[in-house]
């Protein structure tokens, strides 16, 4: 490959890390939240509220049940209010961001829900309050399944990253589909999906590590 070829190709890289770290932790920030209340508004549980438990879950739900590509497309009068435009690495955020809030709200629910009810109990009858119960017995005990779950939502993402350059989302996928598919460069693809699959497996490593970290530090606790 020539040299120009191998500075597209590092760019967009770049673009990818962007789009992905930018999605993921505005993705993080909501879908924490989100999860935590999805958990714990049930019917008899910390905060009770089963109408707005309902009405959540079921936006979750549809939005995880749309596929990436038709949801790309349908909020592009979104992404432009957002960021003025729908093209572009700046504009791919938008719907990764969509795409992976309601994925992190459901594996922080998931977490947590598989916490012991003892534990919840006992800090009940210490006189704990929902929030003090919330931030120091539920988030440290799901953690590490958190921390995991984080990770494979960011792998999710650097797949979404790649399908999203087939609408001129910019970053490895773009350069897939403009060198490699369109102006017949099998070499430019092949090194796409190797840099994809280097980033993959740099972050199921890292996430894992800061899983066992997580988890370590808990049961020290």
């Amino acid at each position: 490959m020539s040299p120009e070829i191998v500075r597209v190709i590092a760019v967009a890289t770049g673009d990818t890390l962007l789009m992905v770290g930018v999605a993921i932790a505005i993705g993080t920030l909501l879908g924490v939240p989100l999860g935590v209340f999805l958990a714990t508004s049930r019917r008899g549980e910390l905060y009770a509220a089963p109408a707005a438990n309902l009405v959540l879950g079921t936006l979750v739900n549809a939005t995880r049940s749309t596929p990436f590509i038709i949801l790309v497309v349908a909020i592009i009068p979104f992404t432009r209010l957002v960021v003025g435009t729908s093209i572009g690495t700046a504009a791919a955020i938008v719907p990764l961001t969509v795409a992976v809030t309601p994925f992190i709200a459901r594996i922080v629910e998931a977490a947590i829900r598989e916490v012991d009810h003892g534990l919840v109990e006992a800090a009940r009858a210490m006189g704990a309050t929902p929030l003090q119960i919330v931030r120091k017995v539920l988030v440290p005990e799901a953690l590490p399944a958190i921390v995991l779950g984080l990770t494979l939502a960011t792998v999710s993402l650097l797949g979404f990253s790649a399908m999203v350059g087939a609408v001129g989302g910019g970053g490895l996928g773009d350069v897939g589909i403009r060198y490699g598919y369109q102006r017949f460069m099998p070499e430019v693809m092949a090194t796409v999906v190797v840099v994809l699959i280097v980033l993959v497996q740099a972050v199921q490593m890292a996430g894992e590590a800061v899983a066992r970290r997580v988890n370590k530090r808990v049961r020290q606790h």
